[in-house]
């Protein structure tokens, strides 16, 4: 399983995961769309300027959108790493978002996805990465847990999580 920036060639195993996640009407929260007049080539762009830095709004942080691939190409996974917290994301969100596509939830993809996004946490000197869930989401809590996860609090129905991952 590789964990990487989408990439062009990535085009229709990446759009048939969203039309997935659409069809179920899953929420994507490690992935991150406009289905009105979506282009996979504008979503590209946009994710390179997240990452940049470039034209974000006020209350948004530079971010690295990635997506888990199998060993034949399939996409998997979307997580989304936010390389800071502002106070708004401090209490209401977190470093990593990850949605697992659908249908490949329950075979251990999101644990090395998460074990993955940290690895890149540590190389973009986040030292502590925070990480939430619902409190109603059973799978993702034992994820993060398994990735050493330390609840701090329960906030609006959300666990919120710390890892450290400068020892990692």
């Amino acid at each position: 399983m590789e964990l990487r920036r989408p990439r062009l060639a990535d085009k229709e195993t990446v759009l048939e995961m969203m039309a997935e996640f659409e069809k179920f009407q899953s929420p994507h929260d490690g992935g991150f769309w406009d289905t009105e007049n979506f282009s996979y080539e504008e979503w590209l762009e946009s994710n390179q300027n997240q990452e940049m830095g470039i034209n974000l709004p006020e209350n948004r942080v530079p971010s690295i959108q990635f997506v888990s691939f199998d060993d034949v190409g399939r996409a998997l996974v979307f997580l989304n790493l936010r390389l800071r917290l502002n106070e708004g994301l401090l209490n209401y969100a977190d470093h990593i978002g990850y949605s697992i596509r659908p249908s490949e939830r329950g075979k251990g993809y999101a644990k090395e996805t998460l074990r993955q996004g940290l690895q890149v946490s540590k190389e973009k000197n986040i030292k502590k990465a925070l990480v939430t869930c619902s409190v109603n989401n059973s799978a993702s809590r034992a994820v993060i847990l398994a990735n050493g996860g330390l609840l701090e609090d329960v906030r609006n129905g959300v666990d919120r999580y710390w890892i450290e991952v400068a020892n990692e």
